[in-house]
């Protein structure tokens, strides 16, 4: 991760005085939940067009809740003041996210750890839908407003960023779920390890849950560093992206 703060130059906009909304927090973060299991479940149960439009319509839905418990776009990590310090922050991320994945595909040692079965026989134009809009789009954008924007924003007016990491990182890795129940054996590397067995499957969806928990800390933290969405929302974009031109790419 960089060392310092990229743009340290420009400041982060300073948070306005809390104003209360109809919506109290754990309210609204019961009613953000809500939104979520649904999007969850349509998502992962559609395909195509209609993923995508789950992931804007949830999105803005998720905003309004914000809004309503009297959140504000900076609380979101969205200010416009921070707007030009995330995406210096993002470009760096993405910049090391490409040299990691690179060097770690072109070793022989690693190599085995991009291997995925689920993207056999993607094309270079499939490849290109899911780079360019899919994972921005139906993941990343999501994701990020959902679990480092809205739940982190509305537990951090009240509770600290301490609670809003924990709570925000622990529903983030159990969002992985649904995701993950065929990950032993679409993973070569991973099926080595814990086999294609139902106990298996239970150990990867289990290890699942707690990395991506242990990322969403992560990119709690560089949500607080950089103070804009933009900045896990490259990283996490970066992420999903090269691992899909690593998997096409790899003979």
């Amino acid at each position: 991760m960089p060392s310092g703060d990229p743009g340290d130059a420009e400041p982060r906009e300073a948070p306005g005085p809390r104003r209360r909304g109809p919506l109290g927090t754990w309210p609204a973060v019961g009613l953000t939940l809500a939104v979520l299991v649904a999007a969850n479940l349509a998502v992962h149960h559609g395909n195509g067009p209609s993923g995508l439009v789950t992931a804007v319509v949830a999105s803005i839905l998720l905003l309004g809740v914000l809004r309503g418990a009297g959140g504000t776009w900076a609380d979101a990590g969205l200010g416009p003041g921070t707007f030009g310090r995330g995406a210096r922050w993002a470009l760096v991320l993405i910049g090391l996210v490409a040299v990691v994945y690179l060097a770690g595909a072109l070793l022989p040692p690693t190599r085995t750890l991009f291997e995925d079965r689920r993207h056999d026989g993607m094309g270079a134009g499939e490849l290109a839908l899911r780079v360019l809009v899919l994972v921005p789009v139906g993941t990343v954008l999501l994701e990020e407003v959902a679990f480092r924007g809205v739940l982190h924003g509305l537990v951090c007016r009240t509770h600290g960023v301490l609670r809003a990491t924990a709570v925000s990182s622990l529903l983030f890795g159990l969002w992985h779920v649904l995701p993950s129940l065929h990950l032993a054996t679409a993973k070569p590397a991973l099926t080595a390890v814990v086999g294609d067995s139902a106990a298996g499957a239970a150990l990867a969806v289990g290890g699942a849950v707690l990395f991506t928990a242990a990322a969403g800390v992560l990119f709690c933290e560089l949500r607080r560093r950089s103070g804009s969405l933009l900045a896990p929302m490259g990283l996490h974009w970066a992420v999903n992206a090269f691992g899909y031109v690593a998997a096409f790419l790899l003979p």
